[in-house]
């Protein structure tokens, strides 16, 4: 199954081709639309001639920050995201030789070791990295063992609660109208 998260067919395919642009996506989803989130990887590759981590770890932090503040930005907060995106493509480099995919396939880890990396990485903290194993699991075959519990409650089948549910313009509408009652709950 390809995946549709951004309702651009290039920016889509770039997420479904490529670990560390998802993984991108995945750190930039944070107040803003999540199709504009996962839009950032995108902008990126085509700003830079692809989207390589070594090449963004090695970068001027400054000219990178720039380059990502380029209108339009990979994010509303632009330059402060070009800093997490740099210590993202940092860690993938140093710690999985810039494979972002070993992450979730180094050793064949159990569904306690893929969220336990994905919370090493800069940005990722329980919540994203329970919904992004939910995503890898729904979508793109990375099921170990206890995925779905490891990753709840957004791996539960059936849902509409984040990006691992979203195939196609209605499940966005619906995962946002999820999101905002669920909001709307906790202040009420």
């Amino acid at each position: 199954m390809s995946l549709w998260l951004t309702g651009d067919a290039d920016a889509d395919h770039l997420l479904d081709t490529d670990p560390f642009a998802l993984l991108t996506g995945m750190l930039l989803d944070q107040q803003v639309p999540m199709e504009a989130a996962f839009s950032g990887p995108k902008k990126l590759a085509d700003r830079m001639g692809g989207l390589d981590p070594q090449r963004i770890a090695d970068m001027d932090p400054d000219e990178f920050a720039a380059l990502a503040a380029q209108p339009p930005g990979i994010h509303r907060f632009a330059r402060s995201m070009a800093g997490r995106v740099q210590g993202l493509a940092h860690h993938v480099v140093d710690e999985y030789d810039g494979d972002a995919s070993r992450i979730w396939t180094d050793g064949d880890p159990d569904a306690a070791t893929v969220p336990r990396r994905l919370q090493g990485l800069p940005g990722f903290g329980e919540e994203k990295s329970r919904i992004f194993l939910a995503l890898l699991g729904k979508q793109r075959g990375v099921t170990p063992a206890g995925w779905r519990e490891a990753a709840a409650p957004f791996g539960e089948p059936g849902t509409t609660r984040s990006v691992a549910d979203i195939t196609d313009k209605a499940s966005l509408l619906e995962v946002r109208a999820t999101k905002k009652a669920i909001k709307a709950a906790a202040r009420g």
